[in-house]
C-alpha cells in the first residue's frame, strides 16, 4: 500500500460549501474510491491560502486523482468546478506532493 498526497485550490469564500458537498459525498463515488483501493482519505484546508491538502492510502494502480476516465468522477468534477480551481476538463488543479518523511 502506498500513500499519496497532493494539493488543490479552493476558491475564496467556498470552504463551507466544499465541506457541505463532501459531507454528502455520493454513495457511488464512495463505492468507486473504495473499490479502486483508496482508503484513509483526508482533505485539510489551509484557510490563509485556500490550499486544500489531501492524503490517501492507495492499494492498486489508481488513486483518486487517476480516475478521470470514469463517468462518476467526471460528474463529480463538473459538480465541484464552481468552487475550485480547475483544468479545462473540470478536473481539479492538483499538484502531487512527494513524501520526504514518514514515521510509522
Amino acid at each position: 500500500m502506498k500513500r499519496e498526497a497532493f494539493k488543490m485550490f479552493l476558491k475564496p469564500g467556498f470552504e463551507e460549501e466544499y465541506q457541505r458537498r463532501h459531507a454528502a459525498l455520493w454513495p457511488e463515488m464512495k463505492r468507486l474510491l473504495k473499490e479502486s483501493g483508496v482508503s484513509d482519505y483526508s482533505i485539510f484546508w489551509d484557510k490563509e491560502t485556500n490550499i486544500l491538502f489531501a492524503v490517501q492510502k492507495v492499494e492498486g494502480e489508481k488513486g483518486s486523482q487517476d480516475q478521470g476516465d470514469n463517468p462518476i468522477v467526471q460528474k463529480w468534477w463538473d459538480y465541484m468546478a464552481d468552487i475550485m480551481e480547475v483544468n479545462p476538463d473540470n478536473s481539479p488543479v492538483s499538484i502531487p506532493l512527494p513524501e520526504l518523511f514518514y514515521l510509522e
